[in-house]
């Protein structure tokens, strides 16, 4: 039985999304430049991971260039909520408080951002009034 491919992006394909995220967009060779300096791979293998990343519509390429060039399809903001989503929904059932006492529980958070969380919790039941 074939497996179902997850649109959802892989270690590897997290590495090749945070590096377009950073630079807009980038050649194969320069993503290539950019996760080698974190892991051992070849070439051949990210020209590859863009294929399959382009095929999950997680990158857009622009073919009327050479080299080609690539982007990501989704900001990273946009990403990150889309897989918290899915965890909150998958792993805590939907429940944004179980969520969120896990993530503050899990690691000790500064007190700039619980200043920040403080701030946001407040405009949420600002707005809930």
């Amino acid at each position: 039985m074939a497996r179902h491919s997850s649109t959802q992006p892989t270690e590897v394909e997290f590495e090749i999304l945070s590096t377009l995220w950073e630079y807009g967009q980038a050649t194969a060779r320069q993503i290539h430049d950019a996760i080698s300096e974190n892991r051992e791979t070849n070439y051949s293998t990210t020209v590859k991971m863009l294929a399959v990343m382009h095929e999950k519509s997680l990158v857009k390429r622009d073919d009327s260039v050479r080299p080609i060039l690539f982007r990501a399809a989704a900001s990273q903001k946009k990403t990150q909520k889309k897989l918290l989503k899915g965890v909150m929904q998958k792993v805590y059932d939907g429940s944004v408080g179980s969520l969120v006492m896990q993530a503050l529980s899990s690691k000790k958070a500064t007190k700039e951002e619980l200043a920040e969380i403080r701030e946001l919790v407040e405009k949420l039941e600002q707005e809930q009034k």
